[in-house]
């Protein structure tokens, strides 16, 4: 039964898994960041701290199942509506051997009257990503009772959903697409299809709210390349319902959650995303809420990522540089592909290379602490780790880390050789995704591909391009294989050896 049809979905897509995948801003290091920078009191995490975390809409578990594989001492939930979503998690955990991941099959509508609310430990991080914009009011009514009973008091809240004013140029685009699907029929992927059709057909007529001056154009070419299943769980679904963030603010309210910063790091330093003009009209009070929705006047942010605490406890400079210094990171990158420039919203960001250079040559060799890389030789200014930290965990080239990497072990190999076993398809090779590793607490962001190329390196230590990428490329042409082969070995020459300076991949022996 698809969407709309009066099935048990009331309007959620059901028949549909959604796409598995590894989101970095659900991890409770990167949120524990986000506070920190945001001046507010995080939560203890280290290497041996017994954390409990919920994801809300935890579709087929990949990304609760990485965490739990990387940090054994933690307590991992995931709750889905779906139970051909819970099926699947549950499978892989078991496969795996992942004990310490539960997943239930649960309404959130009416979760706190079923057994599964008995179950359900008081949690230190709970989140939701891809749920809040796209399920109904008595839905978000549970996720509300969730926060307030189930997190901790101090614990942290990640909640994302499709933002306005950005998305205000395609709410009609949305509509369209949703309705005209409604009436084709059929399964979710049939009325997808029809309703950008038409979409389509509309706006090469020029009707005039098909032009915004960008956005639908921009979500229209991506239909062209996203997965079905990705678009269907996008428009689909009756309750879509992009909102403001004061919105947000006040129906998380009763929860007692306080919002303290965007878990896209770079959105925290405003000198990034506005202009001097922009600034300056930025109101000198010290309301963070309507500073934010000023802001999202200014910028194209159809996505937040909002970071809540239950009962914020606000620090000083003095505090909040010193929890800094003990976040050890990870750099995600071999130092000759560091990226010295990047965009944001007010045109290239770059790094001072006096400063940043040490720092970046330092991480190439290990994960260092922060208050250690500070100490570095030569730099030439030993203060502000929130911009140390801001910028290159925000720019996506070094993740935050519980300790050093370790061999990795069983548990990490086996779900790792399972996901690239049961998810990797020739269309897929690009999704977003993460390999396990051991020691740092920390899922390595990748593409699907690469979690392919991680087991077969992990199998066969003397790699064999050609014969991979004839392998993987067996339906293609030629010329194809040979483009693949070429990207197999820039995986092999750039990340390799990254993975094996994360716990990824065992290290390679000297000489």
């Amino acid at each position: 039964m698809s969407a709309g049809a009066g099935d048990w979905g009331s309007g959620y897509v059901t028949d549909i898994a959604y796409l598995p995948g590894y989101y970095r801003h659900q991890s409770p290091l990167h949120l524990n960041l986000a506070c920190l920078i945001g001046g507010v009191a995080g939560i203890d995490i280290g290497p041996a701290t017994r954390l409990s975390y919920l994801e809300l809409g935890c579709g087929q578990g990949f990304g609760a199942l990485m965490l739990a594989a990387c940090n054994p001492g933690w307590r991992v939930c995931g709750i889905d509506f779906n139970p051909a979503h819970i099926a699947a998690a549950r499978a892989l955990g078991a496969e795996t051997g992942i004990d310490n991941a539960q997943f239930f099959e649960a309404d959130l509508a009416v979760i706190a009257d079923s057994p599964v609310w008995r179950e359900l430990p008081e949690a230190d991080v709970v989140t939701l990503h891809g749920l809040w914009s796209w399920v109904g009011d008595s839905a978000r009514a549970g996720i509300v009772r969730v926060l307030g009973d189930k997190l901790r008091p101090g614990g942290i809240a990640y909640v994302s959903y499709n933002a306005l004013p950005a998305w205000q140029g395609a709410l009609g685009m949305q509509r369209l697409l949703f309705e005209a699907g409604v009436r084709a029929g059929g399964g979710s992927d049939r009325q997808v299809a029809a309703g950008w059709e038409l979409v389509r057909t509309l706006a090469a007529a020029n009707a005039v709210h098909l032009h915004d001056g960008g956005l639908v154009q921009a979500l229209t070419d991506y239909s062209e390349r996203a997965q079905i299943a990705y678009l269907a769980h996008e428009y689909m679904n009756a309750s879509w319902r992009p909102c403001f963030h004061a919105e947000i603010v006040r129906e998380l309210a009763p929860a007692k959650l306080d919002w303290v910063a965007s878990a896209q790091l770079l959105e925290n330093f405003t000198p990034l995303m506005l202009g001097d003009e922009a600034r300056a009209a930025l109101p000198g009070s010290d309301d963070p809420v309507m500073r934010e929705l000023i802001k999202d006047m200014f910028l194209t942010r159809c996505l937040r990522q909002d970071v809540f605490v239950r009962g914020a406890r606000r620090i000083g400079n003095a505090a909040r540089d010193a929890a800094l210094g003990e976040v050890m990171l990870g750099l995600q990158c071999e130092e000759a592909q560091f990226g010295w420039e990047f965009e944001v919203p007010t045109g290239q960001a770059r790094f001072e290379r006096a400063f940043f250079g040490p720092i970046v040559a330092a991480l190439a060799a290990a994960p260092r602490r922060v208050d250690a890389l500070l100490a570095l030789p030569g730099l030439p200014r030993r203060d502000n780790p929130g911009e140390l930290v801001g910028m290159l965990v925000g720019s996506h080239q070094a993740l935050p880390v519980v300790g050093p990497p370790a061999a990795p072990d069983s548990r990490v190999q086996r779900l790792n050789r399972a996901a690239a076993k049961r998810f990797l398809r020739p269309d897929n090779f690009d999704i977003g995704m993460a390999l396990a590793a051991s020691g740092t607490g920390s899922p390595v962001p990748c593409p699907m591909l690469d979690l392919w190329i991680a087991d077969r390196l992990q199998a066969e230590p003397t790699p064999d391009p050609a014969t991979w990428a004839q392998e993987l490329g067996s339906a293609q042409p030629p010329g194809e294989q040979d483009r693949l082969r070429q990207f197999i070995e820039r995986v092999l020459a750039e990340r390799a050896p990254v993975w094996q300076r994360l716990g990824v991949l065992p290290r390679a022996a000297p000489g």
